[in-house]
């Protein structure tokens, strides 16, 4: 037997999720969101890293109005698209998939009426920011969450725990934003924690990039998994 058990699930029409089933086959919920580039093959392995910690964990394909199972690279035309495609997904739109996609992945048989939280990369960490403010999950994980700092006026909305993590050196993502996010959950106490990794650059999670940060990869997935252990088991 396969130590976990993945496929491609319809969660409305044209709309569909990469699921990946844990060892024991049921276990709290994570929504797995994308980064600009489609849930290409890093982010299913992602997916695949944590069912394999034991949660039930659905990608689902944000771009699916766009271009339905898109998956680009990091370089050249494949950025050139992933920048366009993420400039066309509007809020209203995003807000709409990810209550679709948490209401879907919470009636599922194998997350029997367990929790349920999201974690995100990139756009994706913006999106585990709206899920927290509007879909309802139990706990959230940004990683370097591009935008977030422009859609802080949600936090009144947050009620779930949250974890910021945060390159050091991000082009995309300026040290005033991170202490703009900072400041913005602060009310929230214990229930928001932020991490700044100093040696790490934008993307360091993505061992398909350059910019793969090892030691803060490890580090960030460690306090990640702890902090999602703590909320949704």
């Amino acid at each position: 037997m396969n130590a976990i058990q993945t496929q491609w699930i319809d969660l409305a029409p044209g709309f569909a999720g990469y699921l990946a089933l844990p060892p024991a086959r049921r276990g709290p919920g994570l929504l797995m969101l994308q980064e600009i580039f489609g849930v290409n093959e890093h982010m299913r392995a992602v997916a695949e890293q944590y069912a394999l910690d034991g949660f039930v964990v659905l990608a689902p394909d944000l771009f699916w109005r766009q271009a339905p199972r898109v998956e680009l690279g990091y370089a050249g035309d494949d950025m050139t698209k992933a920048r366009a495609l993420m400039q066309a997904y509007t809020a209203e739109q995003a807000i709409e998939d990810l209550g679709l996609a948490a209401r879907v992945l919470r009636a599922r048989p194998e997350v029997g009426g367990a929790k349920v939280g999201a974690i995100g990369y990139c756009m994706g960490g913006r999106m585990a920011w709206f899920a927290a403010a509007t879909a309802g999950v139990d706990a959230a994980v940004p990683f370097y969450g591009g935008g977030i700092h422009a859609h802080l006026d949600r936090a009144a909305q947050v009620r779930c725990p949250v974890q910021f993590h945060y390159a050091g050196h991000d082009d995309h993502i300026p040290p005033a934003a991170v202490a703009s996010v900072r400041d913005a959950v602060a009310p929230m106490g214990a229930r928001a924690e932020v991490h700044v990794y100093p040696e790490a650059h934008h993307g360091f999670n993505c061992w398909a990039r350059g910019s793969y940060h090892a030691p803060s990869a490890a580090l960030a997935h460690g306090r990640a998994l702890a902090f999602l252990a703590q909320h949704l088991f």
